[in-house]
């Protein structure tokens, strides 16, 4: 198995419309990216995947799609005006700017090497402000919201009051969130506007420990049946100078990207913190009538917290592989979960004549209902193979004259690259349980 480095994903990415720079043709913006046709496949692939496990498989988890722009008393509540920032400085020389925790202000500047030569630390806040109404003063200030929790957290007691949903239960969403981050870096892991995919579970008191354990428990097992290599993932607990001053305790589940160990997702034991921030603020009372012991309490929050734009790099990162083939060639094959696969069918005509392009072209529209897919009738037979290996495609369906007699196509695997003779009454039902059955073998 080959090394899998960020320049190789960057150029996959670029080369095969996954992921580009953000307007690129006026010198591109640092810390913004736009999802290609395969990208925005991927990721909204991915979003569902995460929908369904929430808000499907779970029947105690509703739905909540909160508004970017909130209150500013919200985010005084919540503690990211006074709090929601980095240090950052600037070195003198060059001008580059940097956090000023992750870099050795005694040590030469990274980017020029001049030694003593940085600024001395200063608060950077990372929330975007911005004006709303016509007057931009003080008073119109508000801020795109810098993560989606708050509007759960906010909406509590309207999603109780209409849902009839009695604790415990989860309020999930999927959103974007904005951070002017001091410095951007490894392409999609870090940018300044991203995507997350939020769950707030909402329990009593004194039970938190048993769904905080609960809860890790499941989101790493969304991980293994997303298809990511076990060896790729790992937990690592917050310590005392990493835990938030409201927190009970807290996890990340990191993976091994390119550039090493990082977080992927935090599950986070947060007490009644925010909702008791938001009464104090709000002058509203958050707090919740348990029906069967009629007692009133604030409830507890255990917090999963996963990066969606996180997660296209942890799937583009785990499914990257360089293939040796006998004869010495070399394919690059993204070995996606077919779930997860931008184009799951790719419908193929071994000649373009004898009426073979028009029957594949037909059996393509028809599969559509079923599956993404994607008609290629240029070049070779074994060059479109390649291609669709690149972007991940799990299955390929060839027709050639043995279709025109008896109504069977060739379906090859991805991964194994094994054909298959199966008749097109059976082509739906043999993907789906194939997909079904999918395993990623680790190499």
């Amino acid at each position: 198995m080959a090394e899998v480095t960020m320049d190789k994903i960057v150029s996959l990415c670029k080369r095969r419309g996954f992921i580009f720079q953000s307007s690129e043709i006026y010198g591109g913006l640092n810390g913004a990216y736009d999802y290609g046709p395969l990208g925005v496949q991927l990721k909204n692939n991915i979003r569902d995947f995460w929908w369904k496990e929430m808000t499907q498989i779970h029947d105690d988890i509703v739905g909540l799609d909160a508004s970017i722009l909130m209150h500013p008393r919200v985010w005084e509540a919540s503690g990211h005006v006074s709090n929601f920032s980095d240090p950052m400085v600037d070195c003198k020389q060059c001008k580059s700017r940097f956090r000023a925790d992750q870099i050795d202000l005694k040590g030469a500047c990274p980017t020029c090497g001049t030694k003593d030569s940085f600024t001395e630390p200063r608060n950077f806040n990372l929330m975007f402000a911005t004006h709303i109404g016509a007057n931009a003063d003080a008073s119109s200030t508000i801020y795109l919201r810098p993560e989606t929790a708050q509007g759960i957290y906010v909406d509590f007691k309207n999603v109780v009051s209409s849902s009839r949903v009695k604790i415990p239960f989860g309020i999930a969403q999927v959103g974007k969130s904005f951070r002017n981050e001091i410095t951007t870096k490894n392409f999609i892991f870090r940018s300044c506007e991203f995507e997350q995919m939020e769950m707030q579970w909402f329990c009593k008191p004194g039970s938190d420990e048993h769904w905080f354990s609960y809860w890790r428990e499941q989101r790493m097992a969304f991980y293994h049946k997303m298809g990511i290599k076990p060896s790729s993932l790992r937990w690592h607990q917050h310590g005392p100078d990493e835990l938030a001053f409201y927190a009970k305790d807290a996890y990340d589940i990191q993976f091994l990207f390119p550039m090493g160990w990082q977080e992927l997702e935090g599950v986070h034991s947060r007490t009644d913190y925010d909702l008791t921030q938001h009464q104090t603020f709000s002058g509203k009372e958050m707090t919740y009538l348990d029906p069967e012991s009629n007692e009133r309490y604030i409830p507890y929050v255990v917090e999963t917290s996963a990066g969606l734009t996180r997660n296209v790099l942890m799937a583009l990162s785990d499914a990257y592989d360089e293939e040796e083939l006998e004869g010495g060639d070399v394919r690059t094959v993204l070995h996606f979960h077919p779930h997860l696969a931008p184009v799951t069918v790719a419908v193929l005509p071994l000649v373009k004549k004898d009426g073979i392009a028009e029957f594949a072209s037909k059996l393509e529209r028809e599969l559509r209902d079923d599956f993404s897919t994607f008609y290629d009738v240029s070049g070779a037979i074994g060059r479109r193979y390649r291609r669709m290996d690149e972007i991940g495609t799990p299955y390929c369906v060839t027709v050639d004259y043995q279709t025109l007699e008896d109504q069977t196509v060739t379906l090859r695997l991805r991964d194994s690259m094994e054909q298959v003779r199966v008749a097109i009454s059976d082509l739906v039902a043999t993907i789906k349980q194939a997909t079904k059955e999918y395993k990623r073998v680790e190499r």
